[in-house]
């Protein structure tokens, strides 16, 4: 099994899957696309490399039993698809905290209201395949067992039962 955990940078990601029990191995796959070089580039603009999504399931293969974290994550292979959400202002103060440029937290923010993640990821996966976790109230701890949920098979799919419309 193959399992992805997604969202937008500072929804607890990295955070909480450093705490999951679980058999799967966990890749940091930012981590990799760093140490692996497997990128097209920089964005300037961003102050970010740009991930070669070729090369990271190249380096992937076919590899089972794993768990992936990376705002990327939702883009490859999987069985089961976690996502993470958080309310825009946490998510935006989260981020400040963080280092972020405001610009930075502001289009993240930005992002995490109009549900592009969750959308991508429903629109490669279906909505079988994908599972939200909302973070914003839930410390790591939680939330890392909610995603064992999933891992586990205890729990089912569901999309698009968080809203942050009202922060647009």
């Amino acid at each position: 099994m193959r399992v992805v955990v997604t969202g937008t940078p500072g929804t607890g990601k990295t955070t909480a899957t450093e705490r999951l029990d679980t058999d799967l191995d966990v890749v940091h796959l930012n981590d990799v696309i760093e140490r692996e070089e497997l990128t097209t580039g920089r964005d300037d603009e961003r102050d970010s490399l740009v991930a070669d999504l070729d090369a990271v399931q190249e380096w992937l293969g076919d590899r089972d039993g794993v768990l992936v974290e990376s705002h990327l994550a939702h883009h490859l292979d999987a069985d089961r698809v976690v996502v993470l959400r958080c309310h825009p202002d946490q998510l935006e103060a989260r981020l400040g905290e963080r280092g972020e440029s405001e610009a930075s937290a502001k289009e993240n923010a930005e992002s995490e209201a109009l549900d592009v993640i969750l959308s991508e990821a429903v629109e490669r996966h279906g909505l079988d395949s994908v599972y939200e976790i909302e973070t914003t109230d839930r410390s790591p701890d939680a939330v890392a067992a909610e995603i064992e949920r999933v891992v586990d098979g205890d729990r089912e799919p569901s999309a698009g039962e968080v809203s942050y419309v009202e922060y647009l």
